[in-house]
């Protein structure tokens, strides 16, 4: 019965209505930025690159926020959750999942800009922020209780999401494919995360500094070779993923068919799944970023977006359509696994080894994120109890069957955005005028150096 119940809150949560917020959301952010997040993308990368050092206060450098911020991002999503928009939407999904991230960046901008206009320095001294401090900041006092749902919301989502869901998931993996015991491997990452989290934001950023652009690019690279391999593939591929998402995509193997709807919600619902655009979680690590622009912050956010879904779900995507693999038995990251396996030497070992980096960082990501929403509940003697509970969870989730938590951390997911998309509409404007201005500022500082040198 109660998860009869669960059911239906996670059919509302991510039915229709929440997924044509999230897209008018970005829509109407990416019309009132007059198309910016799109247009600034090598603008945003030039951020980044200078990102490896920070300008500001803050806990960890530009760069860094970024990684800790894919760090949640980049993850199973991006290999199973591709898989299933395809096998269920047809390749035609892919084509929506484009069209959701090009909306998403513009989102994913917005949620940073606003973090670090609003962020706070918490009683140990620390940069904090994210939807509940600028709803609290920004909205005022009356819509504080909005930022205490959010809070909620997330500090208990992550249990489901990045913690009991992704650890069982390393240890069926390390079990299938290495043998390995889920009671070894349990605690082996129960250890290794509490050793990160006991140096807190920083080291959690420095690690994933350093692990994310190293599966990303592993990752991107077996891919690529995969459609190296099958390049005489490639157009044709792309033509009918473009044919598919306007005219449905006819039954072929073990394929049953796809119409253009039933594309469309695939392909939406899969891509701002993968890349959080609209649900909060991202603009907690931005705002603890050293900077002192909100707009520079917030170009290099929206690179989330880009790097997770433009990239890393294309490549996959890619993969499943030019193997033929979308349209057989195998769903979900068995789908995408039988294509490494069946294209690469050791496939399937990469992708396993890929898909424990994916999981191991995510497990990272979301314990900052948790930790900040109970942090903003409880203060800061929480963060302890906090850490110990979510290490414990690690180990936990290895041992047990977690169908039903990954529901309710599903539902969970889906009611962080609720009070964000809110605040995104009400505080619009903001970001708006802040883009305005700190664009208008660049032009003229231009201007003054082309002056001085004709001078």
């Amino acid at each position: 019965m109660f998860e009869q119940v669960i059911d239906t809150i996670n059919g509302a949560v991510w039915g229709p209505v929440m997924l044509i917020l999230l897209l008018g959301t970005g829509i109407y952010l990416t019309i009132g930025l007059k198309g910016m997040s799109i247009t600034h993308i090598p603008f945003a990368f030039r951020q980044l690159f200078k990102g490896r050092k920070g300008d500001g206060e803050g806990e960890i450098s530009p760069f860094n926020a970024l990684m800790t911020a894919l760090s949640s991002t980049v993850g199973t999503g991006n290999i199973a959750g591709v898989a299933t928009a395809i096998g269920i939407g047809g390749p035609g999904a892919l084509f929506w999942i484009w069209c959701t991230a090009l909306v998403g960046l513009a989102t994913k901008y917005s949620e940073a800009v606003l973090a670090v206009n609003y962020r706070e320095t918490d009683e140990l001294g620390k940069k904090v922020g994210g939807p509940m401090y600028y709803i609290k900041n920004g909205l005022g006092k009356k819509w504080r209780w909005l930022g205490v749902a959010f809070a909620i919301f997330g500090s208990l989502a992550g249990f489901g999401l990045a913690n009991t869901v992704q650890s069982n998931a390393v240890s069926q993996v390390l079990e299938t494919n290495f043998h390995v015991p889920t009671l070894y491997s349990g605690i082996l990452m129960a250890v290794l995360v509490a050793i990160v989290l006991l140096g807190g934001i920083k080291l959690i950023a420095e690690v994933a500094g350093k692990l994310v652009p190293f599966m990303a690019i592993t990752y991107f690279l077996a891919t690529l070779s995969i459609l190296l391999l099958n390049a005489s593939e490639l157009p044709a591929a792309i033509v009918f993923i473009v044919d598919s998402a306007f005219n449905g995509a006819a039954a072929t193997g073990g394929f049953a068919g796809a119409t253009i709807m039933l594309a469309l919600r695939m392909g939406v619902a899969r891509g701002i799944f993968s890349n959080e655009s609209g649900l909060g979680s991202a603009p907690i690590a931005h705002a603890a970023a050293e900077t002192n622009s909100p707009v520079r912050q917030g170009t290099i956010a929206m690179l989330g977006t880009f790097i997770d879904t433009l990239i890393i779900c294309t490549m996959t995507g890619l993969v499943l359509v030019v193997t033929g693999v979308w349209s057989g038995e195998p769903q979900g990251a068995a789908m995408t696994l039988s294509a490494f396996k069946a294209e690469l030497p050791y496939g399937d070992v990469i992708l396993s080894l890929c898909i424990v980096l994916f999981a191991f960082t995510t497990m990272l990501g979301w314990s900052y994120y948790g930790e900040r929403c109970a942090e903003f509940l409880l203060g800061p003697k929480v963060i302890i109890p906090f850490r110990v509970l979510w290490v414990i969870g690690i180990f936990l989730g290895t041992q047990m069957s977690l169908e039903l938590v990954w529901k309710m951390s599903d539902a969970l997911n889906g009611m962080m955005a609720i009070p964000n998309l809110i605040a995104l509409v009400l505080l619009a404007p903001v970001v708006f005028r802040l883009t305005r201005e700190y664009f208008s500022d660049e032009a003229e500082q231009a201007v003054r150096k082309v002056d001085g040198s004709a001078g």
